[in-house]
């Protein structure tokens, strides 16, 4: 038995003496085994999930699903803490440091008239402190490990800044027709399929970017309603006496139709 004091309400520092216990040698074989690399799934998972709360405006679950999250930053502290390179403390620092500094108009003298200049000076204080010297090497740090769509649109805003961008909606829409027979073409072809797939749905976001939608909400969106609509599909099939492996694919797309007009 570890010896830990239990309590009728705990704060960040005994989560901390909590997560120090679990990769103690006294504590939780599976906490001791973890790195970085092995709980970075667990991270995005959490974070999404945190998300999924936000969506759903439930504080009491965004609350429990923020602990989630805060536990794996804590986790991964604890890991480098371990290793001699940094500890909580450490991360707190650099980002109070960062949050001053790219605040100027806050805690500096920068007069601002509005959130539009915020955002200007935030962006060249940031590839400042980057040693981004060229555009595209702001570009090429857009994090590779975002969903591919917010990826795309992060990088297309910024070619935006810089004026390369269509005036208007109608080059991005004859763009995407552009990529659309690019891809008919490649597939005809024998051609390079993924990459003008890849186009293809990098000119979609362009186009999402115009209407200001968030593509990776709308595609969200759309599976959910392809969902359910498929359950509309397979209910309809069961009440007719019918099994979907069974039907052929013209009965599902009547049964699909249906579902779209209920």
């Amino acid at each position: 038995m570890i010896n830990f004091a239990y309590k009728d309400h705990y704060t960040i520092e005994d989560l901390k003496q909590i997560i120090h216990l679990l990769r103690s040698e006294q504590g939780c074989p599976w906490d001791q085994e973890q790195t970085h690399e092995s709980i970075r799934r667990n991270f995005l998972e959490e974070a999404y999930e945190a998300v999924e709360a936000i969506d759903e405006n439930d504080s009491d679950h965004l609350k429990e699903e923020l602990g989630d999250v805060l536990t794996q930053v804590i986790f991964h502290a604890a890991i480098e803490e371990e290793a001699g390179r940094f500890h909580l403390d450490d991360v707190a620092d650099g980002t109070c440091r960062k949050l001053i500094g790219r605040h100027p108009h806050v805690f500096g003298y920068i007069q601002v008239s509005g959130s539009g200049d915020v955002m200007r000076n935030w962006d060249d204080i940031k590839r400042q402190e980057k040693g981004q010297s060229t555009h595209a090497s702001a570009m090429d740090s857009v994090a590779r490990s975002l969903p591919a769509l917010w990826r795309a649109e992060k990088i297309q805003n910024k070619a935006k800044k810089v004026g390369f961008d269509w005036p208007d909606i109608s080059g991005a829409m004859d763009k995407l027709k552009e990529e659309t027979m690019e891809l008919q073409q490649a597939m005809g072809q024998n051609g390079n399929i993924e990459e003008e797939l890849g186009d293809l749905l990098f000119s979609v976001v362009n186009v999402a970017r115009f209407l200001e939608v968030d593509p990776e909400k709308a595609l969200g969106q759309a599976c959910d309603k392809f969902i359910s609509r498929f359950q509309n599909v397979e209910e309809a099939a069961h009440a007719s006496g019918m099994i979907l492996e069974e039907m052929s694919l013209s009965e599902m797309d009547a049964l699909w139709e249906r579902a779209k007009k209920s």
